[in-house]
């Protein structure tokens, strides 16, 4: 019902528009397959095309990365490095210093709840098991849940190649496990700082990048997972993505969150990987283009052309001019786009043409 309003509205707005630029069209609606003279010709006229027509919407966006999370130090002390923003950490280096100690990145999804020590078990120790081995102080090391004499000698090998005290234990902020390399997003502690407990020192996140764009509460459906997207990255280059799902605002300087109530944030993926986004301004805004709905290869006037018949049938036509003279043919209505409106029916071919209402 709301589609076919639409289409009587555009009909009606045709009709006046080519009323307004003098064009007699049969009587101001006209009948399928009625003729016209030669001075029933249109004052312009268009070529059916064949084409693709997509409903877009564009809005600003910022290269980011994905997976945002704080990093807080689990014991007190002082910070005497920090990981530089920009830098991507892997396995095994340490993102910042706590009282000349470094607190190394490992990986797991299981957060560093507890100081580990022989005779422990659990999923945390196999774990550690499993970077001491990837780490090469594992030749002896069998790893499982267990926390046994092997882990701890494995766990003095790598204490000593960091400087720190071969306790054989690993306590609670001697490591922080993430789920793999991570980019340094933003220092929160400064050197010097005094942290902790549970006082953020670092922001990371994933090297996936993404971008964030934000959109208009009544565009929900262009939110849908999987819808795809154009970017134009800072330097102008395009790429490719889709929509991963929504994000909740960042805060604001006084705590709130920004956009809460004005629109969806949502993160994009880009198709082409890490690769894609090397190299670009992150502080830069982009520009993204979401698709809604796309028809691929239909043919399409400009939406002009389309008028409002007459009589007990309705509906829409166009008036075909061949030579001197024209003729009306009905055609079914599609999807608007960009100036165009898809038309379809056994008159209409593509290279036909057709009047358009004088602009």
């Amino acid at each position: 019902m709301k589609r076919r309003s639409a289409l009587l509205a555009l009909g009606a707005v045709s009709v006046a528009a080519a009323v307004a630029g003098g064009v007699l069209l049969l009587g101001g609606g006209g009948d399928a397959g009625a003729s016209g003279r030669s001075g029933d010709l249109p004052p312009a006229t268009a070529a059916v095309v064949r084409t693709d027509l997509v409903q877009s919407k564009t809005v600003d966006g910022r290269l980011d990365f994905a997976q945002r999370r704080a990093v807080k130090s689990a014991v007190e002390g002082t910070v005497t490095v920090a990981a530089p923003e920009g830098k991507t950490l892997t396995m095994g280096q340490a993102l910042y210093e706590l009282n000349d100690k470094p607190v190394t990145l490992l990986y797991g999804p299981v957060p560093m709840f507890r100081e580990m020590k022989a005779g422990d078990r659990g999923s945390d120790v196999l774990q550690l098991e499993r970077n001491l081995r990837d780490l090469g102080y594992g030749s002896r090391l069998y790893v499982d849940v267990r926390y046994d004499e092997d882990t701890a000698a494995a766990v003095k090998q790598w204490q000593k190649s960091l400087n720190r005290d071969p306790t054989g234990r690993v306590g609670r902020g001697d490591v922080v496990f993430q789920p793999g390399p991570v980019k340094v997003v933003s220092a929160d502690a400064a050197l010097a700082d005094q942290v902790g407990p549970d006082g953020p020192v670092l922001t990371v996140a994933s090297t996936k990048p993404v971008v964030r764009a934000q959109l208009d509460q009544s565009d929900g459906a262009l939110t849908s997972r999987g819808t795809k997207v154009e970017v134009t990255l800072p330097s102008g280059k395009t790429a490719a993505g889709h929509v991963a799902g929504t994000v909740r605002p960042e805060a604001s300087a006084d705590g709130g969150e920004t956009g809460a109530e004005d629109g969806i944030t949502v993160e994009i993926v880009l198709d082409g990987g890490a690769g894609t986004a090397s190299g670009e301004d992150t502080r830069a805004p982009a520009s993204v283009k979401f698709v809604s709905e796309a028809h691929k290869g239909v043919l399409a006037v400009p939406v002009e052309a389309v008028v409002a018949l007459r009589g007990e049938d309705g509906g829409y036509g166009l008036q075909v001019v061949e030579g001197t003279t024209s003729r009306m043919v009905r055609v079914e209505t599609g999807m608007t786009a960009d100036g165009q409106i898809e038309v379809s029916g056994p008159d209409v071919r593509e290279g036909l043409k057709v009047g358009v209402a004088k602009s």
